[in-house]
């Protein structure tokens, strides 16, 4: 963007879902970017929720411009919140959180995603059966990209 003085135009429904997530996940942190454009939600020490932007697409075109969750035939997708690097379990040689064919409940910890150095849990919103995972242990993950599937 060349013209620093733009008017930076706030969708603010999308500002209330990155903080939604935020309060679902339990994470501390959240950055959503499509290009040079992104903003970030943090919850302060306070439990206040924090918003930094930067010049961004409105909710709509960032969200279609992301990537695309893959079909999901049946069950309900859980996808990332953030952009970072996909663990599969609490520290290298552990088992993994789950596996295909696992029962879980809803607040279970599914797999961990490390973003600026810190651990973020990945939490079932509901309970049922893991029947797919679409990730591998070790690899990047982006924004919005299925983890896995739970029925």
């Amino acid at each position: 963007m060349s013209d620093k003085s733009e008017k930076f135009d706030i969708d603010s429904a999308f500002v209330r879902k990155l903080a939604k997530l935020l309060d679902e996940t339990g994470l501390s942190e959240i950055e959503y970017a499509v290009g040079d454009r992104k903003i970030r939600c943090a919850v302060s020490r306070g439990g206040s929720v924090v918003h930094h932007a930067v010049p961004a697409p409105s909710a709509a075109a960032a969200v279609a411009s992301g990537p695309e969750a893959k079909s999901v035939t049946n069950g309900t997708p859980v996808t990332s919140p953030m952009v970072g690097t996909c663990y599969m379990a609490s520290s290298p040689g552990a088992a993994p959180f789950v596996k295909v064919g696992d029962s879980v409940k809803a607040g279970d910890t599914l797999l961990i995603i490390e973003a600026m150095k810190v651990m973020n849990p990945i939490k079932a919103a509901k309970g049922g059966l893991i029947t797919e995972i679409l990730v591998a242990d070790g690899k990047p993950v982006e924004f919005g990209e299925t983890l896995l599937v739970i029925a």
